[in-house]
């Protein structure tokens, strides 16, 4: 009887080791099949971002610039552009104060004539013309992002109505803002000259950015939105450089829209500028100041939405059809700083707002926004009529408006975030 207990009890420990090698083996199988599933999502989205270049080119941050055929380039991945033409130039361009220099695009310049704004690639090459420069996505920079789907996107949130006459994602999920706006009027573009910093970014999901903001719509489900300025995003680039973005939605960053190219929308016509590259180089404090155009404009004729960067280089453009709202006007305009604090419980980060400065500093200390204009019905520039400004906490980030004959409607903005006054 003894000796079959002891059969009975050794079969039962073969069984459970039996069973825990299988329950090991499934989760092993498991877990590589859900690594190799990942790496095939994200290989998979890798080829469909990155177009084949007829020339590429590293840059001295570790970004590489692919050259690609600039019909090959992820717009014409919408079904609405298989057949779309190219427009290589806007029908109009806005006239007013403070304006650029003749208009130029990559097709219309000369071929000896450098790029006004520098990006740190162009110390090593350039992309001919015919060719778009694309930044090229990496494995870790689609594997940062919560998922395959959201690459590329701003995560979503609900955006509640605003009240009366304050502006844009008022107490968002942590986001924080320093803005100037116009509203209650159709506006047709907008324009700006921004200076450049490097924030600081406490935790590399956070973000900070200066930008333009065109919107049309509510501020509920439907919001279209066209926004472009410079921002700093561990998140997003992998490393804290300050870089040149744009971003759309038509459903108040939902589903559709992206940063730079990251998916079909916008059209790019320039060879000169790489949506995502690094800016350089940047202001300093008490040093010397260095700053961007950015003027967006619907032409009139097509309907698209134009982008013009830096000293008349004419970037591309973003179809009609992507929007709703947009397609006739923007209904407000906002210009300023916008950034994540992932912080809970009231308390805020430490991540720095244009240059980390409160805006009483001053020119060579605090970030600012100047020669401030909006495009009217007529397609002319002016400058904005009842401009407002608001933050959500002034002991974080401020915003301070100012106008005269040099700079214009003009602001200083930012902040250091968490401060004595600002727990």
């Amino acid at each position: 009887m003894e000796a079959v207990n002891l059969r009975r009890e050794k079969l039962a420990r073969v069984f459970l080791v039996c069973l825990w090698l299988w329950g090991f083996v499934t989760l092993s199988y498991a877990a590589r099949s859900g690594v190799s599933k990942q790496k095939f999502e994200v290989k998979k989205h890798l080829n469909r971002l990155n177009k084949p270049a007829v020339k590429s080119i590293q840059s001295p941050d570790g970004d590489i610039i692919d050259c690609v055929p600039i019909t090959k380039q992820p717009a014409f991945d919408h079904p609405f552009l298989k057949d779309h033409k190219i427009q290589m130039k806007p029908n109009y361009h806005p006239e007013g104060l403070f304006d650029d220099n003749k208009v130029s695009s990559s097709s219309t310049k000369s071929k000896d004539k450098e790029p006004h704004i520098p990006q740190l690639w162009h110390r090593y090459g350039k992309c001919a013309e015919g060719t778009i420069p694309m930044r090229r996505t990496k494995e870790d920079d689609v594997l940062r992002a919560s998922s395959v789907k959201r690459y590329g996107k701003k995560k979503h949130r609900s955006v509640p109505l605003p009240k009366s006459a304050e502006p844009d994602l008022i107490n968002q999920s942590g986001h924080q803002h320093a803005i100037a706006y116009v509203e209650g009027d159709k506006y047709y573009g907008a324009k700006a000259t921004i200076n450049v910093w490097e924030p600081k970014i406490q935790q590399q999901n956070e973000f900070s950015l200066s930008q333009i903001w065109l919107l049309g719509g509510s501020f509920g489900q439907d919001l279209n939105s066209i926004e472009a300025g410079w921002q700093v995003s561990p998140d997003l680039y992998g490393d804290n450089n300050t870089r040149l973005f744009t971003y759309w939605t038509s459903d108040a960053y939902q589903a559709t829209g992206c940063y730079n190219l990251l998916c079909s929308g916008f059209i790019q016509i320039n060879s000169d500028i790489a949506m995502g590259a690094s800016i350089s180089p940047v202001s300093g404090y008490r040093n010397s100041q260095y700053d961007i155009s950015i003027l967006i404009w619907k032409d009139p004729k097509e309907g698209h939405w134009w982008m013009q960067f830096g000293n008349g280089y004419v970037l591309g453009y973003w179809p009609s059809f992507l929007f709703s709202y947009l397609t006739e006007s923007a209904s407000m305009i906002e210009w300023g700083g916008e950034v994540v604090n992932s912080q809970s419980d009231g308390h805020h980060t430490s991540t720095q707002m244009g240059s980390g400065r409160f805006p009483e500093e001053g020119f060579s200390k605090a970030s600012y926004f100047r020669n401030i204009q909006v495009v009217d019905s007529s397609n002319n520039l002016k400058a904005p009529k009842g401009l407002g400004t608001f933050t959500e906490q002034s002991n974080c980030y401020d915003v301070q408006p100012g106008n005269n004959d040099d700079w214009g409607h003009f602001f200083y903005y930012g902040g250091p975030g968490k401060n004595e006054n600002c727990p």
